[in-house]
Formats: structure tokens, sequence, C-alpha cells
């Protein structure tokens, strides 16, 4: 099926400042971007902060990237429940981890701490990679967020 997308809401690039904000973050940590951290994990990154916020148009896109970074698809189909899985790695686990605690800062208790996740991602990753991971996870939620204000729905495409 092909799709387009139809803003249902706004159009965000009538605001340059904003979309200043968003490109710059995603010229430096989106998809397309180089980075230390290994790519597929970026991706499931990625994928999963979309998830978490619902955002179907960065859903369509981080699906098509993590093909393209050829994550193998048992991992992306079952990317919602990672943590009843056996097919991510420690180190994978805690950066989904982290990205969530991150994702659903708002959702933070006495049970579910912020430095939990952070000293579990520490065990895996230098403080360079550490930072990029949150850079990685704060520009995808810019992006869901945005993508939502504007109503960014996916629309079918008439065959003709």
């Amino acid at each position: 099926m092909d799709t387009r997308i139809q803003n249902a809401r706004l159009d965000a690039t009538s605001n340059e400042q904003l979309m200043a904000l968003a490109n710059a973050g995603a010229a430096a940590f989106g998809h397309t971007a180089t980075l230390q951290v290994d790519q597929a994990l970026a991706q499931l990154l990625r994928l999963r902060v979309a998830q978490i916020n619902n955002c179907s148009y960065c859903l369509l896109v981080h699906h098509a990237a993590a093909r393209t970074a050829d994550i193998p698809t048992p991992k992306v189909e079952t990317l919602t429940a990672w943590w009843e899985t056996h097919l991510f790695t420690e180190k994978e686990q805690a950066a989904l981890a982290y990205a969530e605690v991150l994702t659903r800062a708002a959702d933070a208790t006495v049970d579910n701490r912020l430095q939990e996740a952070h000293d579990r991602v520490a065990a895996h990753f230098t403080e360079d990679e550490i930072l990029e991971i949150v850079a990685v996870v704060i520009n995808m939620n810019i992006w869901t967020r945005l993508k939502l204000a504007e109503g960014a729905m996916p629309t079918a495409t008439p065959v003709l």
C-alpha cells in the first residue's frame, strides 16, 4: 500500500526557529547521522521512542530505517516487549531501558528511578556514548512531538 503524509493540524515549517531546532537535531543525531554508537542500536532506540509516543509518521519512517539498517525482523517485531525476549543483548537492553525512562520521565517513581537506568547503561557505554544515546532519544522525542502536533497522519494513496 502506498501512503502519503497529511498534516491534519499544523504546518511546523512555517516556524523557522522550531524547524531549525528539529533539523539541527536530525542532522547531528537522526537516522542518517554518523554516530559512535552502533547504528542498529541507535535505530532501535529511535523506533522505541516512536512506539512509546504513538507517532504514526515516525513509526513509518523508523520501521523503514530499521530495514535499511539490516536489523533482524524478529527484533523489530518484538521491540514493544523487548524485555520479554532473549533477542536483545544486555547492552541493547540497558540502552532501551534508558531510552524508555528518559522518554517517560514524568513516570519516574521511587520504584522506577532514572539513576538505576543510568547505572545500568553506564556499565556498557562510555560517557561520550551515553551522551550520544541521550541526544538520539531527545532528538526523537522532539520529532515525535513535532509530528504529533502537526497531526502528520499516514493516508492511503488511491491506486488509479
